[in-house]
């Protein structure tokens, strides 16, 4: 019987066993620290996302070179209601699976990106019948009762017919993608409004009249009307309630028929300031009302900034407001000019499940100034760095990152070191340095680092026990020490190495001229431990 089933088994066609089940991917979350799971291990998203309209075949195509230059293992990429409903009641799944056949074939993983009732606020991607009926799905009120480019979050309609294209994606996949090449999806894309708060048509005036809802009092220990209870931000925590209350009713009905970790995006408020609630992206899951959206939306497993501000302070604010032990970290969209991508390590450090750039296809488009004029090799060497060190580690990296405190940092604007504590030991990270020497010598001179003016240098550290460190960077130089100054703390060894089947195995120890002046770790992909210790 078993020679019978052997033989049963190797007559059966590849497709047949690319189909074979696998335990859906999920998230899970122990002491304040987050993992993404997928073929029952921890994983880390080293990914690149699409340009919004190469969600078709052809331009997909244009994806898969760009992809393998820098290593990346998923690919983020757009499914839109117009082209999977294009008349009502009629559904066409053809580019899903065109778009499962290509990841399959390039050895990628999917995160879906349903892009519907919206799209940076847009409603660009809903099909025509949508966009043409403004009486069954309706456009936001602005005070003045003129109609905003944005539909409503209070659209009852749009609510249902939404949610059931969205529910014939999830079908799709629960029936035809059994090995989970999809891992994560986005449902709704940067959602919210600009210029408008709320929509202050009758119905929604009539709701921002009542108290705030019940379970959001719980959650938050406000109480009273909306004005009461928030001030002025009271407009955008009204759009924000019901813009959460909307994408959940979407997120539970796909969840219903594959419960895949589902997240949201946040077009971002400045890191720091109270929003101009006329400004920012009302309704959108900026870091600032995340706790609304915990409260509305429980089948969310977690919201995540889309990061396009150049400037190293605020993205390393938006790293660390995102990084909650309720909130899983994960930069879903990013730039993807060359001083964006040192922040892979930053994210990478601080635990994040996944990282992702925008705009990864040779199709043509360019988001600049958001980001790179056209991806130069330059562009994309910066990215190559920490994904092929990383993901030569993938999932060891997941599973230690899960299991053990780290710390990730990249070169600030002003080229200053950054340091911490791990433990019983202070590292210290700085830049622009060459791999012999010190900058201050005088006796043996030598050219500045050509790195040293670029915005460019990062590094990831974890914790593998009280003294033993594993260690990734590149354009930087680190030095371990005694965290209370003591004398007789020191580094003992250096190994360069990598995991195999879950242990360390090494490569090469690094001594004389590669420990002398710090490790420095330059243009290579290479993964260090480092081991401290204390003489008697």
């Amino acid at each position: 019987m078993k020679l019978f089933a052997a033989l049963l088994l190797a007559a059966l066609p590849c497709a047949a066993l690319a189909q074979q089940a696998t335990p859906v991917p999920q998230i899970i979350s122990k002491n304040g620290r987050h993992a993404l799971i997928v073929d029952g291990a921890p994983f880390t998203i080293l990914g690149g996302q699409v340009n919004n309209s190469s969600n078709y075949p052809e331009p997909l195509k244009t994806a898969w070179e760009v992809l393998d230059r820098v290593h990346a293992n998923t690919v983020e990429v757009p499914i839109a209601w117009q082209q999977v409903e294009p008349v009502e009641g009629r559904f066409d799944l053809s580019f899903l699976q065109a778009l499962l056949d290509q990841a399959r074939a390039h050895d990628k993983r999917v995160i879906l990106l349903w892009f519907g009732t919206w799209k940076n606020t847009s409603f660009a991607y809903t099909p025509d019948w949508v966009k043409l009926d403004n009486a069954r799905f309706p456009r936001m009120k602005t005070r003045q009762g003129k109609d905003h480019g944005v539909l409503s979050a209070h659209g009852a309609a749009t609510l249902a017919a939404d949610t059931r294209a969205f529910v014939k994606v999830m079908e799709y996949l629960r029936d035809h993608d059994r090995q989970n090449t999809v891992i994560l999806v986005q449902p709704e894309n940067e959602t919210g409004s600009y210029r408008s708060p709320r929509d202050y048509a009758p119905a929604a005036n009539a709701l921002f009249a009542k108290p705030i809802p019940a379970a959001l009092a719980k959650a938050t220990g406000k109480r009273g009307s909306w004005s009461e209870a928030f001030g002025a931000q009271a407009d955008r925590a009204f759009n924000t309630w019901y813009v959460a209350s909307y994408v959940e009713a979407i997120a539970a009905a796909g969840k219903a028929i594959k419960p895949l970790p589902m997240y949201v995006n946040a077009a971002l408020a400045g890191p720091s300031n109270v929003p101009d609630p006329d400004g920012v992206a009302s309704g959108g899951p900026q870091q600032d009302v995340l706790d609304i959206w915990k409260a509305a939306a429980p089948h969310i497993d977690f919201a995540a900034p889309d990061i396009y501000d150049r400037a190293s302070e605020n993205v390393v604010q938006y790293l660390d407001k995102y990084n909650r032990p309720d909130n899983a970290l994960m930069v879903p969209e990013i730039g993807n000019a060359r001083e964006f991508h040192r922040y892979a390590y930053a994210a990478l450090g601080r635990g994040a499940i996944g990282y992702a750039p925008f705009g990864l296809d040779a199709s043509g488009y360019s988001n600049y100034p958001l980001g790179a004029r056209d991806l130069a090799a330059a562009d994309l060497d910066r990215l190559t760095l920490p994904y092929a060190a990383i993901g030569s580690i993938m999932r060891d990296w997941a599973r230690i990152a899960f299991e053990r405190p780290t710390w990730g940092a990249a070169k600030p604007d002003d080229g200053t070191a950054q340091s911490t504590t791990l433990g019983g030991w202070k590292i210290t990270a700085s830049w622009g340095e060459w791999q012999f020497g010190m900058k201050d010598w005088t006796w043996l001179k030598s050219e500045p680092a050509p790195w040293g003016k670029e915005p460019v240098g990062g590094v990831a550290v974890a914790q593998l026990s009280a003294d033993e460190f594993l260690v990734v960077g590149d354009h930087v130089r680190l030095n371990f020490g005694p965290a209370d100054g003591s004398p007789t703390g020191l580094v003992v060894r250096v190994e360069e190495g990598t995991f195999r089947d879950g242990k360390w195995v090494m490569s090469r120890v690094w001594n004389g001229d590669q420990t002398d002046y710090g490790i420095n770790l330059i243009d290579r992909p290479q993964v260090l431990k480092v081991t401290m210790g204390r003489y008697r």
